[in-house]
């Protein structure tokens, strides 16, 4: 006997309409996650009903579903935190069923989240995304709802998150984008080695700045205050710099031998660009091996200026952009890290 809540065909598409989470979700969520990443995705939490029930019921994690009308989750979308500031969410974790594809789901949980979601959370005033970059197809969808390109994290993900689906062949990189929900505007320092390319992302965005060249050299007196987060299953490691002090170089160079002993390939160092010696600290990381990666606006509240450094091969002809504006960005990180590595690679056909 064929359950009356199914579709009789699985490819067969039911009615679904997009709303918050209810607590009856969280199981749907976990299956649709199985279904699409096997036991492979990074983020454990989404293997937990009673997690994702508490996260939602918290604020840390706002789960946005799409669900048939037998109430089946079919998609869905996550608005989360995962910067320093608590005013900043991340647009992420989005997936949707094999067989409700190309039926317009990402756009409807998008349209939901940004248009309809966000205005009734007075708190969220920033929203920022990371869309994957093995294929275009969110990429696409963003630009719809006004999102600015604003960064490139190159090889951020493993190819063994995307196993299930068989869609990389190695690591992916992700292209940060940011909208901006209620003004905040503020004073940031420019390093004068990337003045032009960050004064092109900052004429695209929908907040202002009062910009200033980043000369000072690092104060004496002071001590560098900064925060390792190892992602094990990723291998990567992100180094929030909330002040840059005397001791930087030593402090970066202690937190990367932290990392470094739990296997890590991909760093990532989040500069508070609100300091006045943003500059100088970036001089020492280029001698260090990091790279530009771009900005993600309101990271510490005030801006965040991100660094990269691999310790595996970056595939940039692996690259899928969209956008002519994010293919340029990629131009400049790849020509950025030849000039700090000294590697030599083809050149990006764009």
């Amino acid at each position: 006997m064929k359950n009356s809540e199914e579709p009789a065909d699985p490819h067969v598409q039911e009615p679904f309409a997009m709303s918050s989470f209810r607590v009856e979700d969280a199981d749907g969520i976990v299956d649709l996650f199985r279904s699409v990443y096997g036991e492979h995705y990074p983020v454990r939490l989404f293997y937990d009903p009673a997690a994702i029930i508490d996260a939602n019921r918290e604020g840390s994690y706002y789960s946005i579903c799409a669900r048939t009308l037998s109430g089946k989750i079919i998609g869905v979308q996550h608005l989360y935190l995962s910067a320093q500031c608590r005013f900043l969410y991340e647009c992420g974790a989005g997936l949707v069923r094999k067989e409700y594809r190309n039926s317009g789901v990402n756009k409807r949980l998008l349209d939901f989240s940004v248009n309809e979601f966000v205005p009734r959370h007075k708190h969220i005033e920033t929203v920022f995304g990371e869309a994957v970059c093995n294929h275009p197809y969110m990429q696409k969808s963003i630009q719809i709802f006004n999102f600015v390109e604003t960064a490139i994290e190159v090889a951020l993900m493993p190819a063994e998150a995307y196993t299930q689906e068989k869609s990389a062949a190695g690591r992916v990189a992700t292209l940060s984008v940011s909208r901006c929900f209620k003004a905040k505007p503020h004073r940031i320092f420019l390093p004068s080695i990337y003045e032009m390319e960050l004064r092109k992302i900052y004429d695209r965005l929908d907040d202002s700045r009062e910009i200033v060249l980043s000369v000072e050299e690092i104060a004496d007196g002071k001590a560098t205050v900064a925060d390792l987060t190892v992602f094990d299953f990723a291998r990567v490691a992100r180094i929030a710099v909330t002040d840059i002090g005397a001791d930087f170089s030593n402090r970066i160079f202690s937190l990367e031998a932290e990392a470094l002993a739990k296997r890590v390939v991909v760093f990532q160092i989040w500069l508070n660009m609100t300091n006045f010696s943003v500059g100088a600290a970036v001089d020492i990381l280029r001698e260090q091996g990091y790279f530009f990666g771009g900005l993600v606006p309101r990271w510490f509240d005030g801006d965040g200026l991100l660094m990269q450094k691999l310790l595996c091969s970056p595939d940039f002809d692996g690259i899928v952009l969209f956008s002519d504006t994010a293919k340029e960005l990629l131009n400049f990180i790849r020509h950025d890290q030849q000039r700090v590595t000294g590697s030599k690679s083809s050149r990006l056909n764009g």
